[in-house]
């Protein structure tokens, strides 16, 4: 499986503000699904000139793969025709000229779209629970932070991934309150969808994310928790300034 970052950073040309600091560090931003943690990596890595990486998206590529060629029937996945998939799925991350954000790109198509529907979203957490799936996405991502500078999010980024990065946060909310979130991001874009069916998804989604036997969705030891379930985007913002700002001066 390949899967890269693409030779330009995916996210921002450089610096907007006083944030940026000489010592380069991991950002691990891990937590529930529809916790706002893509945003809110998106946004840091902005404000500090790092990369973004959303390894969520790769788990979330991989289910749209299987979806659209047939490796999930009733429910089940073919694992065996998954695992030598894996070998010829390419993966990779390119800067969208006028948002300046990353893009997933699944064998050479754009799926950023994609793989943001609830279909997918109902798939993903039985495909990411898989132990070969796993571990072909960790190689990955890890060999994307080797030169620091970047801030990941996902499930088990400061758990598995980058045990040993330099900030790590754990981001949870209400479930009732993530399914609005989802609800209202998915309506602003038309498609179709019962709050009703979101709320149970994301609480499947939970239950598997934690009680999977490779990796699953914990708290590091040394994670700074935040619940944003009744923070602004403004305060987000400042909390996760003041945060790097103390990772990054010690």
């Amino acid at each position: 499986m390949h899967t890269n970052t693409n030779l330009e950073n995916p996210v921002c040309t450089g610096p907007r503000n006083i944030l940026i600091s000489m010592k380069k560090i991991v950002i691990a931003i891990d937590g529930y699904s529809s916790c706002g943690k893509s945003t809110m990596a998106k946004d840091l890595a902005r404000e500090i000139g790092y990369i973004y990486i959303d390894s969520g998206a790769m788990y979330r590529a991989v289910a749209l793969y299987c979806l659209e060629n047939g490796l999930i029937s009733k429910g089940e996945i073919k694992e065996e025709e998954l695992r030598k998939a894996l070998e010829s799925l390419e993966i990779t991350f390119r800067k969208d000229p006028q948002t300046g954000l990353p893009q997933t790109y699944l064998n050479g198509t754009n799926v950023e779209k994609k793989i943001r529907t609830l279909e997918v979203s109902g798939q993903v957490s039985h495909v990411a629970a898989l132990g070969f799936v796993r571990e072909a996405m960790t190689r990955q991502q890890q060999a994307m932070g080797r030169q620091k500078g970047i801030v990941m999010d996902g499930r088990d980024i400061g758990t598995a991934v980058f045990p040993d990065a330099e900030l790590k946060l754990f981001v949870t909310a209400s479930d009732r309150i993530r399914a609005q979130r989802r609800y209202d991001e998915l309506t602003a874009k038309g498609e179709p969808c019962s709050f009703e069916e979101i709320l149970l998804n994301l609480q499947e989604r939970d239950r598997i994310d934690t009680t999977r036997a490779v990796n699953p969705l914990r708290q590091a030891e040394d994670a700074i928790v935040l619940d944003n379930s009744h923070m602004s985007i403004e305060e987000q913002r400042k909390w996760l300034a003041d945060e790097f700002r103390k990772a990054t001066a010690e």
